[in-house]
């Protein structure tokens, strides 16, 4: 299921969030096969950022997601729906409208929650891929995913592997 399904996601925040990743934690479970049928991941990166990602072939719901936590801002993608939501932290207005969603922190400071649904383009990602490989060998360029975002994202994936069962590392 890593290597099937997350491999993408994976391949997605490595591009987006531009940082090394220096702790896996994963979960897996078997249900139906001898390897994981449904797997968890979270990453952290140097920069402080965290991802969580989720992929399964057996649920009766199909999913694709991840989750970015930064500060002042929780970002999620459902890979599968296209779909973003976007929730973001900003200093309150000294004078709030009557819909503004205020919090206060325990240290007094007033935070204005605001939220986005930004749009997605629909598209067939897979064939992207394939035609954007393609395009590369006809014209001797790069494709979408180089060589070595590709071999990044393959590490990453046995890294989450990896961290299923530590002992077998």
């Amino acid at each position: 299921v890593v290597l099937d399904l997350m491999i993408h996601d994976i391949d997605a925040i490595l591009s987006v969030v531009n940082s090394e990743v220096v702790q896996v934690n994963a979960s897996g479970v078997s249900v139906i096969s001898q390897s994981p049928d449904i797997a968890n991941a979270r990453l952290e990166f140097e920069n402080g950022c965290v991802a969580n990602l989720t992929a399964s072939r057996i649920s009766l719901k199909n999913m694709r997601k991840s989750r970015f936590f930064q500060k002042d801002a929780y970002i999620s993608v459902d890979f599968l729906e296209k779909k973003v939501e976007v929730v973001k932290m900003k200093d309150a207005p000294k004078e709030p409208g009557d819909f503004d969603m205020i919090l206060q922190n325990a240290e007094g400071i007033k935070k204005q929650i605001y939220f986005e649904n930004p749009s997605i383009e629909t598209n067939n990602a897979i064939l992207d891929e394939l035609e954007s490989f393609a395009e590369a060998i006809e014209n001797n360029s790069t494709p979408v995913v180089s060589l070595k975002q590709g071999t990044q994202a393959l590490k990453v994936a046995l890294q989450i592997i990896s961290a299923f069962n530590p002992k077998k590392i």
